[in-house]
């Protein structure tokens, strides 16, 4: 899992608490805004033609961030690999369109609907008469029997990651024939399309032994355009090959080979060919561009250049630091390896479109500064999201337009902006909202260590202001104190940040050093912007300053300056971060979950079934029987009876109409409580080799992985649409 994203569906799972609602907030009738994008914002980019210009056969080594642990998408441990291979080889009887909304897979289903509603929901499944497991045997009942009872959380032997909507079925049984499967409801369940996508062959879901380890390094019995003929953990490989017994179009490719490659070595891993396509970063894309007019080498005529020619030449290209300043013996090599990387990544285009998912900001009211909601409702205020999303998107060519739902995104059906319940940036309105709750500029500051962020194991900046707090640490709005020092370099000479990343380029400018986000890092004696608080805020002997968790590895750049540019637009309004840099191994962990942070920066995915998905990321904590609080996946610790409720409602609504208006309601009440604020649609952008088509940044839509493959000689893209 990056740390700028949680899994989709498969990592959709609990653990949740206590509200901090200081504030009543009035009823709210419906959603703010009855403006709703009808279409996505982006549309995919594949590189979309017609079956009949794809070539016969190849390969498509396709780069992914680890070899999974398990080939079973309800364990725990899942992760996109995992659902990546489901897409090819197992049964979905839904899948989703270009809109993020469900649809019947054709491959597997003839239809699937609700036939009775009363004294209990019936749907009825009438499968493919062509579909098989490769073993030879029918999809049917049992298959559809043996999941639910893996899934339905009765059975605590199964290690499953989620079980909802399996919890609402009270019988399954054969139709009318073999092809025909009865799913029988418990209670009304509007979000019966989410299950059985992927469906799993009895002899995985049939016993616990099997559905714990069974599918973990192998899949035998597949149903898909491909099967698993291998996972090679040696050579981080999982190898898919056409499956004999796929009844539907044929795969175009032979093999899809999933290789495992580092984030960091993207770059390389295109240009000498060891992928065809990769997810890559802002970075990585101009890269990518570049290489298209790449020339004046510093290289060439093969004479001597001076070292500051060389090194002048590197920093404008973007080599690292560590080799711009190494020898001049070092630095050609260093330069001539990037010249040969250029001439490799001629062979690719940047795809790309807008991810599924949302990065957002986090608020921790569990306790401390931000359990006051006039103060939650300050930091919110004081946002200017369409800013944040021009700093993020506009650079890469992409709609920068604020996310204004939690719970869909722009051109699904549940999407409208309920962003008005909360409002939208106000400096003069967040300073009110501070002095209401007491915090007042120049207030005497108790010498004292801060108070911890709220969470078990949160830690402030030390004692020693002077220094910036302690290692990891730096506070925005101090003076002119930066994490690498006053010169804008951070300790290892390297452009700004501890982890030695550049920030994400501005209006075609490079912020770096104090100027990373505009007046966040200004000197002594810097005048206030207009309308700026000329003090430190503080309350009770307590000044108000939040502690900003964030990742520090490779790939953080982009929350980097995103975290500066808001703790800019806080200090305007007299509210301090302290910034925190922790290793992305544990930020999820032992900071998110764990509750050791006041903001953060993460994200969650656009899913079609929200009344499902998304209940547990907004579920008021309960206290649990051992006498802890339940968060589920609510890592804001924040919630409300109401929103439950909405949420249980829409679940149990079967009319598509009423169900989205309950979703539109929980969102307004969601954006009421001012605990995470929707920022902006994660970019996905995709490197891909210029001769692949169907393939690349897939924005919604479910691949169709059998029309994937390498354009034939002679042959262009197509500009109609592939099938659905």
């Amino acid at each position: 899992m990056s740390h700028d994203g949680v899994g989709l569906r498969a990592v959709m799972r609990a653990v949740a608490f206590l509200t901090a609602g200081a504030l009543a907030v009035p009823l709210l009738s419906g959603c703010g805004s009855d403006d709703k994008a009808d279409r996505p914002l982006a549309p995919q980019d594949i590189a979309l033609a017609a079956r009949t210009q794809v070539a016969e056969g190849g390969t498509l080594k396709w780069a992914v961030d680890a070899v999974p642990e398990t080939l079973n998408t309800y364990q725990a441990d899942a992760d996109a690999g995992t659902t990546r291979v489901a897409q090819a080889v197992l049964p979905s009887m839904f899948r989703l369109d270009a809109n993020g909304a469900p649809e019947a897979n054709p491959a597997y289903l003839e239809s699937a609907k609700v036939i009775e509603t009363e004294p209990r929901q019936v749907v009825l499944y009438k499968l493919n008469q062509q579909a098989v497991w490769s073993d030879g045997r029918e999809i049917g009942a049992a298959d559809f029997v043996a999941q639910w009872r893996a899934l339905s959380g009765k059975d605590s032997a199964y290690w499953t990651a989620r079980n909802a909507g399996y919890d609402r079925i009270e019988k399954i049984e054969r139709g009318a024939s073999d092809l025909q499967v009865r799913v029988t409801f418990s209670r009304p369940y509007a979000d019966w399309k989410s299950l059985f996508s992927p469906l799993y062959p009895k002899d995985v879901m049939g016993t616990p032994d099997a559905f714990n380890d069974g599918a973990r390094r192998q899949l035998k019995t597949t149903a898909g355009p491909f099967r698993v003929e291998k996972v090679d953990t040696a050579a981080k490989d999982v190898v898919l090959t056409r499956n004999p017994r796929w009844w539907g179009e044929p795969a175009k490719l032979d093999q899809i080979v999933l290789h495992a490659v580092p984030r960091t070595n993207r770059t390389t891993a295109l240009a000498d060919g060891t992928v065809d396509l990769a997810d890559i970063d802002a970075s990585e894309a101009q890269r990518i561009g570049a290489a298209k007019g790449s020339g004046g080498s510093p290289l060439q005529g093969g004479g001597k250049t001076s070292a500051k020619k060389l090194r002048s030449w590197a920093l404008a290209h973007g080599l690292e630091s560590d080799e711009v300043h190494a020898g001049q013996k070092k630095l050609r090599k260093a330069i001539t390896r990037y010249l040969d990387e250029q001439e490799g990544l001629r062979s690719y285009d940047v795809r790309k479109s807008l991810e599924p998912a949302y990065t957002q900001l986090a608020m921790n009211g569990a306790g401390g500064l931000l359990a006051d909601e006039r103060v939650r409702r300050a930091v919110a205020r004081a946002l200017d999201r369409t800013e944040l999303a021009k700093l993020v998107l506009t650079p890469l060519g992409l709609p920068a337009v604020p996310v204004g739902s939690h719970l869909a995104l722009a051109g699904q059906p549940d999407y409208a902006d309920g962003s008005d319940a909360l409002g939208g940036q106000d400096t003069k309105e967040a300073q009110a909202l501070l002095s209401e709750a007491g915090w007042v500029p120049g207030g005497p500051v108790k010498q004292k260590k801060p108070d911890k962020a709220a969470g078990p194991e949160a830690s402030k900046a030390g004692d020693d202001d002077s220094e910036g707090g302690k290692d990891g640490e730096y506070i925005v709005g101090e003076d002119n104190k930066h994490p690498g020092g006053q010169d804008g370099k951070g300790g290892d000479g390297k452009n700004g940040h501890e982890d030695g990343s550049r920030d994400l380029a501005q209006d075609g400018k490079q912020y770096s050093g104090q100027g990373g986000a505009p007046g966040a890092y200004a000197p002594k004696g810097t005048a206030a912007p207009a309308g700026a608080v000329t003090g430190p805020l503080a309350k009770d002997g307590q000044a108000l300053d939040l502690r900003f968790v964030l990742p520090s590895g490779a790939g953080s750049q982009t929350l980097d300056t995103v975290a500066q540019k808001i703790s800019a637009m806080l200090e305007k309004v007299g509210i301090r971060t302290t910034v925190t840099k922790v290793p992305d191994d544990s930020y999820f962990k032992d900071h998110i979950a764990a509750g050791d942070f006041d903001l953060a920066l993460y994200s969650w995915p656009g899913t079609a079934f929200p009344a499902t998905d998304a209940r547990p990321i907004y579920a008021k904590p309960a206290p649990a029987a051992d006498g802890s609080v339940n968060i589920e996946q609510n890592y804001t610790r924040l919630g409300t009876d109401q929103v439950d409720q909405l949420f249980d409602q829409a679940a149990a609504t079967l009319d598509a109409d009423q169900a989205r208006d309950l979703i539109r309601k929980a969102d307004s009440r969601i954006w009421a409580t001012a605990a995470s604020i929707p920022l902006y649609q994660r970019p996905q952008l995709v490197g891909a080799r210029k001769n692949l088509v169907n393939a690349g940044a897939f924005g919604f839509r479910t691949p169709v992985y059998e029309d994937m493959g390498f354009l034939k000689k002679g042959a262009k893209v197509s500009p109609s649409p592939t099938k659905s």
